[in-house]
């Protein structure tokens, strides 16, 4: 048995693999970029003074709901409504909801936004985001 083993070993050898333990190349190394910009809503053009402005005022006019903060619930809401021509809203649904009433404040807030007349209707959704 040794000479099996041995022989091999002799075979490795002629063959040109080392005994040794194989050296790996180093992982290629990577770079950092900045920081991804940060996702813009389309319809925050037509808020009055932009998407910080439309953020500041749903911010100040939230309520977290009493039920999603006994139990802790947090999470992004997504209403989606239609933008008419002259800057109303309609047609306003819940499209993602963490439960714990979150859904109906962000529809609340949605609805309370004033946008700027764009001249054409458009179909849009706004995130909101919940956070104990």
């Amino acid at each position: 048995m040794k000479l099996k083993v041995l022989g091999f070993c002799a075979f490795l050898l002629l063959a040109g693999f080392s005994a040794s333990a194989q050296t790996t190349t180093p992982a290629a190394t990577v770079k950092l970029q900045s920081p991804p910009p940060t996702n813009k809503v389309p319809v925050a053009e037509f808020y009055e003074g932009g998407q910080e402005a439309m953020y500041e005022f749903i911010n100040k006019e939230m309520v977290y709901p009493p039920l999603a903060k006994r139990n802790r619930i947090a999470g992004q809401i997504i209403v989606s409504f239609v933008l008419n021509e002259d800057g109303s809203t309609a047609s306003h649904k819940i499209v993602k909801d963490a439960s714990g009433g979150l859904g109906a404040e962000a529809l609340r807030l949605v609805k309370l936004l004033k946008f700027k007349a764009p001249g054409y209707s458009l179909n849009t959704s706004i995130p909101i985001n919940f956070k104990l």
